[in-house]
């Protein structure tokens, strides 16, 4: 499979380049930037063999079997669209859109034309997930009560495009989709937004720096999400499950190849487990090849991106800002 990457996003490296090296049947073919001589430079540094001078020009090179969309949020769709339109895989990093009703867009445009699109939740493709998953599928630690995820950390840089409201930027947007994408996968059915609050820019109160929204989950539990780029909770990257047995408490769900503690507390019997290992990205992309090569391994396809972009809109309308453009 041979990607092309648009942009030369500060991600790429560790989201692709280095996991196509390990992963079999990968190669990273081609980059393609607004500014032609940065796309030379990044694909010099980092062995990318082509370079294309324009985004639709990538999209177009026939040797190419899948695009990787980096680009800010409010470029995702547009780009997502266009390489679905060119017969290209797609796998786009999230948020997977600016919005639910651009999702749906992307959903539908795929729908059919045997495409994998898949949303770059890359904690999602890690044994950790799977495990923190099952325990709540398999009902471990009986009716769930109460879900509570975090994703928050220091982003002061307020010049930065993730906090551009025009590029689809917030804390919500670029932190909260992992806590927002997190809660949905351990909750028993889809949550519901009950209220939502917002600490916004000073220059642009339309841009949440860190956001905390309240959910009702299906079987009567209660849940919460807290998102920040800039606030009291300078570090946090946690997720805790409260059933009528015990309790689940992870910290960092995000990356856990890096120092993370998983804890499970059932009847009254408390373990711990370890996971570690390949980086969350590689086993991202091993999944996203089989997906294209038609395993069934597409964990975060448009559908899930549709639900995760819906409960996004909603807890900005709780909040009382507007959805992202």
């Amino acid at each position: 499979m041979r990607i092309g990457v648009l942009g030369a996003a500060r991600i790429t490296p560790a989201a692709l380049i280095r996991s196509a090296r390990v992963v079999d049947g990968v190669e990273v073919a081609a980059v393609a930037a607004r500014d032609r001589g940065r796309a030379a430079t990044f694909a010099r540094r980092h062995g990318v063999p082509a370079v294309h001078g324009s985004y639709a020009d990538l999209i177009a090179d026939p040797t190419l079997d899948a695009v990787y969309v980096p680009l800010p949020n409010g470029l995702h769709a547009r780009w997502t669209l266009a390489a679905v339109a060119a017969g290209k895989h797609v796998l786009c990093e999230k948020p997977f859109t600016s919005n639910a009703a651009q999702a749906a867009e992307v959903r539908d445009a795929a729908a059919g034309t045997g495409l994998v699109v898949m949303e770059a939740f890359h904690y999602r493709y890690h044994p950790l997930a799977r495990r923190m998953a099952g325990v709540v599928r398999e009902g471990d630690l009986g009716a769930i009560e109460r879900v509570e995820t975090s994703m928050c950390f220091p982003l002061p840089r307020f010049g930065d495009i993730r906090y551009q409201y025009d590029l689809a930027g917030g804390a919500l947007m670029d932190a909260g989709c992992y806590a927002v994408h997190c809660l949905r996968m351990l909750s028993p059915g889809e949550p519901t937004v009950t209220a939502a609050r917002a600490a916004t820019l000073r220059r642009d109160p339309r841009v949440d720096r860190a956001m905390t929204a309240d959910f009702t989950l299906p079987g009567g539990g209660t849940g919460r999400i807290r998102a920040s780029m800039w606030s009291s909770d300078l570090l946090s990257i946690s997720a805790k499950v409260t059933g009528t047995r015990g309790t689940m408490s992870v910290f960092n769900y995000a990356t856990p190849q890096l120092p993370s503690r998983f804890a499970l507390t059932v009847d009254g019997r408390r373990r711990k487990e370890r996971f570690n290992g390949e980086p969350t990205y590689v086993h991202q992309l091993r999944a996203f090849a089989r997906a294209v090569g038609g395993d069934h391994t597409n964990l975060t396809p448009p559908a899930d991106s549709v639900a995760t972009m819906s409960l996004i809109d909603a807890i900005y309308s709780a909040a009382g800002l507007p959805l992202r453009p």
